[in-house]
């Protein structure tokens, strides 16, 4: 059926519902981007009803008590770091913190975080001073200037937010219903052990396979030095169990030593969903790391030992002006040194 237009005023009638159309679209599409996108895999991965921040759509107490937020960039791992160190940062100099929606839409599905939210329409009304973070604490950020801060970097680094350490874990506690889940899957790999002990381990594999040795003159985990972490495991405890995470689980299943029936691969042997992947690590008693911000906050909030990849790059690699070893990994954490002698026998580039 056509919609037949004879004259003017109908013309204009056309154009007006057209508009009115066009306008409750936009209002609908504003609102569900605003406050309900969430990112894909967690709309896949993240179904349960939580309770959500505070979202500040009123700019006048914002105007009169300032604000300081942070930009949100990359996955998990950096979003929880940019998280947290806004939250000490703000609190070490005395200032409010404000989420904006990109942190938002990544962690309050997961976690009971307690910071308020910005919509984009308050932040986009306010005069910012942009200031850049590196990836460590510096003396410089004890006394920061300005009403109104916006952070910006990837930091992830435990030298700005340890010493409240308590406060952070509590801003990353997990919604009840992700806890359950992930304790039942623990509960279900014990089986007839008597004295089981959970390992956590998170092999980084996917783009850092070609980004490490081309871009940061690095390596990834290699079978080595996965069978040396988790034989520490094994000569320290009776029934250790080693939950494997990862985003290239054909090669661990290929390399990882399952020879004594201990090792279990998260998402039935397949790469499962990041949250689910996240919070299963979370839940063990210790952690085994390879390198990536996804696996440091896995160890940090497991809280027990965490052995990780040490000196994974080349002494002159680009990567070390951005990323200090003593500020990425805790001084309790054990390191094993990475095999580097794919680097020094590969052939240099044309």
């Amino acid at each position: 059926m056509c919609l037949q237009v004879t004259g003017p005023k109908h013309r204009n009638v056309v154009v007006l519902t057209l508009f009115c159309v066009l306008g409750v679209f936009g209002i609908s599409f504003y609102y569900h981007y605003e406050i309900r996108w969430t990112p894909v895999y967690l709309a896949y991965s993240v179904t349960g009803n939580y309770e959500r921040p505070k979202t500040i759509t009123n700019i006048t107490n914002v105007l009169h008590d300032g604000a300081w937020t942070i930009k949100s960039d990359g996955r998990l791992g950096n979003q929880m770091g940019e998280y947290a160190t806004l939250y000490g940062l703000a609190k070490l100099n005395g200032h409010p913190a404000y989420i904006t929606t990109g942190l938002f839409n990544w962690l309050a599905p997961i976690f009971k975080i307690s910071l308020p939210h910005l919509q984009k329409s308050v932040i986009k009304r306010i005069k910012w001073r942009h200031y850049w973070l590196h990836d460590w604490m510096s003396e410089e950020y004890k006394s920061i200037s300005g009403k109104y801060v916006y952070f910006g970097g990837y930091p992830c680094s435990w030298t700005f937010y340890h010493h409240i350490r308590k406060e952070i874990l509590r801003e990353f506690t997990f919604h009840d219903f992700i806890k359950e889940e992930a304790n039942a899957y623990l509960e279900k790999l014990k089986g007839s052990r008597k004295n089981v002990t959970y390992i956590g381990v998170h092999v980084r594999r996917g783009d850092y396979v070609h980004i490490m040795p081309n871009s940061r003159k690095g390596v990834v985990a290699d079978k080595g030095y996965l069978d040396k972490a988790m034989a520490y495991f094994r000569d320290k405890y009776q029934e250790p169990v080693f939950v494997v995470t990862s985003n290239g689980m054909q090669w661990c299943k290929e390399n990882i030593n399952n020879s004594r029936g201990d090792v279990y691969f998260a998402g039935d042997s397949n790469e499962s969903s990041p949250v689910k992947d996240f919070s299963f690590l979370a839940h063990c008693n210790h952690t085994i790391m390879t390198i990536g911000t996804f696996g440091i906050w896995a160890g940090y909030l497991a809280g027990g030992e965490v052995i990780y990849l040490d000196n994974f790059t080349l002494p002159g690699s680009p990567f070390l002006k951005l990323f200090h070893y003593d500020a990425a990994f805790l001084p309790e954490w054990k390191g094993i040194p990475a095999d580097l002698s794919p680097l020094l026998s590969a052939k240099p580039r044309q």
